[in-house]
């Protein structure tokens, strides 16, 4: 994974708990960098180890750490990052889920060695979405999880996200359910 996703870990574990917590969890993922460089491929093993260090030191399951930062890339890496590409890919829940792999084909051309999963999006009835994902990557459908619940949010729309069958390896499709409600009242 390119080192803008590791940067993106790092981001989420110093917004919630500390630069101290973040060293612990490097040190105990046996990852000896200062820094990631955005625009570096790195090893996945890296990433997963970060997840595997963030889970037994917030004592909390790697799901419910995936879960998270598909919501924090959403929300903060995404948003803050590439607003623009966020705005050109959709301005309803639907028409972005439906545009993530162009969106992805737009990102190739910045990350080179970029391997972006496959999303395939079919409204199965109004506010009922089937999405598929498919990736090389393996024990990510977490991370799915808040990427939708996240995208929920940055459209404003309720969302309610049901993993409805999980790959069996690589490049097999991972299904979720999305149901979607009208916009919610601004705060």
């Amino acid at each position: 994974m390119y080192g803008l996703v590791n940067q993106a870990v790092q981001g989420m574990v110093i917004a919630g708990f500390g630069q101290d917590l973040w060293e612990r969890i490097k040190r105990d993922a046996g990852v000896d960098l200062d820094a990631f460089v955005s625009m570096e491929s790195y090893d996945d093993s890296i990433t997963y180890s970060l997840v595997q260090a963030g889970s037994a030191a917030l004592d909390m399951p790697p799901e419910d750490i995936l879960r998270a930062f598909g919501e924090y890339w959403v929300l903060v890496t995404a948003a803050e990052g590439y607003p623009e590409l966020m705005q050109a890919a959709g301005s309803t829940l639907p028409e972005f889920l439906g545009n993530l792999d162009q969106l992805h084909t737009r990102v190739l051309m910045t990350f080179p060695e970029l391997r972006p999963p496959s999303f395939n999006c079919k409204e199965v009835r109004p506010g009922e979405l089937c999405v598929k994902y498919m990736s090389e990557r393996v024990g990510l459908a977490p991370m799915v999880v808040g990427l939708l619940e996240g995208l929920g949010k940055h459209f404003n729309t309720q969302v309610e996200v049901t993993l409805v069958g999980v790959a069996e390896g690589p490049g097999a499709a991972t299904e979720f359910r999305v149901l979607y409600g009208m916009a919610e009242s601004p705060a």
